[in-house]
């Protein structure tokens, strides 16, 4: 009778399930997320776990944080919610004009958050420093940013090329077409060259910036690092996991920011070799010719677009 008199409860109840329906599957999403390792997917809430050991140190460290916070709101909300049900006005609740104080419960809850912090703060101040101990890497990738592109400089082996986003992918950019993503998957997210290293490996990176702030962010890997001129900062990986590995600039540089990306390709020990020798092969090779100069009448876009390689011997 309600709903004929109600024409639109119906669907105000079938709105309100809908809504329940989302609330529940987005609470079971990073249950579900646990088990991605270094590339996000589609409405993933939590962090990954990444596919080096400070990946892993800084998914574990977020972990124990989470489910501490995760126990104090169940027992915080739980009493709130306790309080309100059980001490209602309609069950003839009537409020306390006298309050009381307690010493013991002043100090239990004051000792046990920092009993909880320095639970959490100890293994986490052990895992940061760990991150910063660039001591005894196997091999030195010096990075450099420039507008809108990444420099790589293979320190010790004379390999260096540069980095930038994809021709197809700026083709289609400028261009302003939809892409189609079942073709283009990985659309703005490519690069002419990229950044190849071995696994297993323990690897320390030089960066820095030649014109304005950038910073490198490959988020499998674990870490972000500014890239600031005049300053070199360092960080070091050890990818356990052979694959491709997807990042981008992460500090606001111009423009052309959001045309920065990163890949990373991890090859095993002897795969990574057989690549390096063809690389310095390839420097080795005489030039067949020098590049046509620029016209200095074409548009800078047209210049930044171009891609800018060196192999050095």
């Amino acid at each position: 009778m309600i709903n004929k008199l109600i024409p639109g409860l119906e669907l105000m109840k079938a709105g309100r399930l809908k809504q329940w329906a989302t609330g529940i599957a987005a609470l079971a999403l990073p249950v579900a997320a646990f088990a991605q390792d270094a590339d996000p997917v589609r409405w993933q809430l939590n962090m990954n776990r990444g596919v080096t050991h400070l990946s892993n140190n800084a998914y574990e460290a977020h972990m124990v944080a989470l489910w501490v916070c995760v126990g104090i709101g169940v027992l915080v909300f739980g009493a709130m919610a306790v309080a309100m049900f059980k001490f209602r006005k309609s069950k003839g609740a009537v409020p306390d004009r006298e309050f009381t104080h307690s010493t013991r419960l002043e100090i239990l809850w004051t000792v046990i958050p920092v009993v909880l912090l320095v639970i959490m703060a100890a293994p986490a101040t052990t895992k940061l420093i760990k991150m910063y101990d660039t001591r005894d890497a196997e091999m030195t990738i010096k990075v450099t940013g420039y507008q809108w592109m990444w420099k790589y400089e293979y320190l010790g082996e004379g390999v260096e090329f540069t980095s930038r986003m994809d021709r197809e992918s700026d083709r289609i950019r400028q261009s302003g077409i939809t892409p189609n993503m079942d073709e283009h998957n990985h659309y703005l997210l490519n690069v002419d060259n990229e950044l190849v290293l071995p696994t297993d490996t323990k690897i320390r990176f030089v960066i820095t910036a030649d014109d304005v702030i950038h910073a490198w962010w490959v988020p499998a890997l674990g870490w972000k690092q500014d890239a600031i001129p005049g300053i070199v900062n360092e960080a070091w990986t050890d990818i356990s996991v052979p694959g491709v590995y997807r990042g981008q600039c992460a500090e606001l540089c111009g423009k052309d920011h959001g045309f920065m990306p990163i890949v990373v390709r991890a090859l095993p020990r002897a795969e990574y070799d057989r690549w390096l020798a063809g690389q310095k092969a390839g420097a080795d090779a005489p030039v067949a010719q020098q590049p046509a100069p620029v016209d200095p009448e074409q548009s800078s876009d047209d210049t930044e677009a171009a891609p800018a390689v060196a192999v050095a011997g």
